[in-house]
C-alpha cells in the first residue's frame, strides 16, 4: 500500500513540479504529453475490443473510418516516442514510466490490429471513446492557448483541484448514456404525448440550416438563462450549483466541475427545444459539439477582452465575472450564449477593462467528488 501510495505521490509532484523545473529540455512536456496520448490510445483500443459495453454507438462512423487504426498506431508510438524522451532528460523517472505503462497495457490489449471481444449483451455502455474525443477537442485545443496567452501567467497547467476537475471530465463523458438516458426523459415523454405539435416541427425542420441552428441557440440559452438563475435562487438548488462555484481557479478544466444532479437538469431543459420542435439532427449534432467546446472556452484561463464581440456573444471575461468573488457580481452573467439576456432581464455585469480579483463562494464546500455529491443534500441552509 505504501508503494502505491508513493508512486502517486510521485506522479502527482512530478505533475505540480514548479515553472523552473518544467522547461524545455527538462523532459516534463515530454512526459505529459506522452502520458496524454497514452491515456488517449489505451482509450480508443478499449473502444475497439470492447465496443458493446466501451463505446458510444453515435461514435461508429469515427470507429469505422478506414484512418482510425492507423490513428490509434501513431498515437501510441508518439507515446512511446516521447515517454523514451522523457526518460532520458527527466532525473525523476516516473512520468515518462507511467506513460510507458498505459502505452504497454495499450499494446497488449491489441493496439490499432485489436479486434472485438465477445461480450454479454447488458444494455449498458461507458463512453470511453467519447471521453478520448472530448479530451482531443477541448484539451489540446485550450491547454495550449492558456499557455501563449494566459490571463493568468502564473496559474500553472496543474494547479490545484485539477485532479478534482479532471475527475469531474472522466464522470461527465464516461457516464454519458446514463446522463443521456435521464435526461432525454422530458422530450421524450412530451413527443409521446402532444402529437399536436407534428406541426410546429415540420415548419422547424423546413427552416435553413444556418436559421436552425440559430434558433437553437436562441431557445436552449432562453431556457438555461432561467434554468440558471433558478439554481441562483433557490436555497436548495444553489447547493448543487455551488459545487460548480467552489473552483477557485478558472480554466478550461474548472468548467467540468457540476453536481450530477445538476447535470442531469441542465441537460433535460437544453433538450426540450433542440428535441421537441423538429430540428435537423446534423444542427443538434453540431450545437452539441460546439457548446462542448464553448463551454470549456468561457471558463478558460485566456486574456483578451473582445469587447466587440462581446457585446453579441458571450466571451470568457463576461462568464469570469459571474464566477467572480467580489459582491459587485453576486447573481449576475446568467447567459451561455448572448449576454443581451441579461441585458434584457437586468442581471449584466461586465465592466470596462476589468477582470475579477477571485473566484469561488463565500461558503465551506468540501473536497473531493464525494464530499461535493452530498454536499446538497447536508448543508445547512442560511
Amino acid at each position: 500500500m505504501g508503494a502505491k501510495r508513493g508512486f502517486w505521490g510521485n506522479l502527482t509532484r512530478d505533475l505540480e513540479a514548479p515553472v523552473a523545473a518544467r522547461g524545455f529540455g527538462t523532459g516534463w512536456f515530454s512526459g505529459f504529453f506522452a502520458i496524454l496520448l497514452a491515456v488517449v490510445g489505451l482509450c480508443f483500443v478499449a473502444a475497439l475490443r470492447w465496443p458493446a459495453m466501451a463505446s458510444m454507438p453515435e461514435l461508429e462512423v469515427v470507429r469505422g473510418w478506414s484512418g482510425f487504426r492507423p490513428l490509434v498506431h501513431a498515437t501510441l508510438l508518439s507515446a512511446y516516442a516521447l515517454a523514451l524522451i522523457s526518460l532520458m532528460l527527466r532525473p525523476r523517472k516516473v512520468l515518462g514510466m507511467t506513460a510507458l505503462m498505459l502505452a504497454l497495457i495499450a499494446t497488449i490489449l491489441g493496439g490499432a490490429a485489436v479486434q472485438p471481444h465477445e461480450t454479454h449483451d447488458w444494455g449498458i455502455f461507458f463512453g470511453i471513446d467519447f471521453f478520448a474525443v472530448n479530451m482531443i477537442a477541448t484539451g489540446l485545443m485550450l491547454a495550449p492557448l492558456e499557455r501563449l496567452v494566459p490571463l493568468r501567467p502564473d496559474q500553472r497547467l496543474f494547479r490545484t483541484e485539477w485532479r478534482e476537475d479532471l475527475f469531474y471530465f472522466l464522470v461527465s463523458s464516461m457516464m454519458v448514456q446514463v446522463i443521456t438516458f435521464l435526461a432525454l426523459a422530458p422530450s421524450s415523454y412530451i413527443n409521446a404525448k402532444f402529437g399536436w405539435m407534428d406541426g410546429v416541427q415540420s415548419t422547424v425542420g423546413g427552416l435553413p440550416w444556418i436559421v436552425q441552428f440559430a434558433l437553437a441557440m436562441l431557445l436552449t440559452d432562453l431556457a438555461q438563462y432561467w434554468f440558471h438563475r433558478l439554481f441562483h435562487t433557490v436555497p436548495f438548488l444553489w447547493g448543487f450549483h455551488a459545487v460548480h462555484h467552489s473552483a477557485k481557479t478558472m480554466d478550461w478544466l474548472a468548467g467540468a466541475r457540476m453536481h450530477f444532479v445538476e447535470i442531469i437538469a441542465l441537460r433535460g431543459i437544453t433538450s426540450l427545444p433542440l428535441l421537441t420542435l423538429g430540428f435537423a439532427p446534423s444542427v443538434m449534432q453540431a450545437y452539441v459539439g460546439m457548446v462542448y467546446v464553448y463551454a470549456s472556452l468561457v471558463h478558460a484561463n485566456v486574456r483578451g477582452n473582445f469587447d466587440g464581440l462581446g457585446k453579441f456573444l458571450v466571451i470568457p471575461r463576461f462568464h469570469h465575472w459571474h464566477h467572480a468573488i467580489e459582491p459587485e457580481a453576486i447573481d449576475k452573467n446568467f447567459a451561455i450564449h448572448f449576454p443581451w439576456l441579461d441585458k434584457l432581464f437586468g442581471t449584466y455585469h461586465l465592466p470596462e477593462g476589468r477582470w475579477p480579483s477571485g473566484y469561488g463562494v463565500p461558503e465551506k464546500v468540501p473536497d473531493g467528488y464525494l464530499a461535493q455529491f452530498k454536499y446538497p443534500f447536508v448543508r445547512k441552509q442560511a
